[in-house]
């Protein structure tokens, strides 16, 4: 069980990308009051939370209903997050959220914050197969526990932003997001192989 909270906690932290999300909450909330930042990021994080949740637990039914099997959809959400992984690496940005900083949002905790930054269409495929893959009772707890060790230390770095800002700065930021991009990479290569595997076997 360890193992697989160990496991989980570290492919989700990756998903989440904590450095990427740092930078864009900063762009988003420039200007707000330390308690308006606060505010937002712990909505944020309770929105990306809610949706995860019933995203980890839709897999195994959504795949019956669509009638597509885990495989192919190991191999379609691997492809997707290859490309955010490439979009990490190349300019710093996923694909899926470039221009967002300038939109004008009621409630910016939500929409795009939580989605789709936090929790981006390769996101949501990932955590699919994941909850479909964690069949135990005890690796099912062992997987949510991580997601939520990975979503609190994605809080605790928004609401740690500015100091993190200073530590690093944009380009150090910038550099780790990048390098998330390489893990994230990995991590799309793997699910497509153990996709491929299981068709041919």
């Amino acid at each position: 069980m360890f193992v697989v909270f160990l496991s989980s906690a570290i492919k989700f932290l990756f998903l989440f990308g904590p450095f990427f999300v740092v930078t864009m909450f900063l762009v988003l909330t420039a200007g707000e009051s330390d308690s308006e930042k606060s505010r937002i990021a712990i909505r944020a994080t309770v929105s990306a939370f809610v949706i995860c949740l019933i995203i980890f637990f839709a897999g195994p039914a959504l795949f019956q209903v669509v009638g597509i099997t885990l495989d192919s959809f190991r191999i379609g959400a691997g492809s997707l997050l290859f490309l955010t992984s490439v979009g990490l690496v190349n300019n710093g940005v996923r694909i899926h959220a470039k221009g967002l900083p300038d939109e004008d949002r009621d409630d910016i905790a939500v929409v795009p914050l939580s989605m789709p930054i936090i929790v981006g269409p390769a996101t949501i495929g990932t955590v699919l197969v994941m909850g479909a893959e964690l069949t135990s009772h005890s690796d099912v707890v062992a997987g949510l526990l991580g997601m939520t060790v990975a979503l609190g230390t994605v809080l605790m770095s928004m609401l740690l932003s500015n100091q993190i800002k200073r530590l690093l700065g944009r380009t150090g930021l910038n550099i780790m997001s990048k390098m998330t991009g390489l893990i994230l990479a990995a991590m799309a290569a793997d699910i497509v192989f153990t996709g491929i595997q299981g068709y041919l076997l």
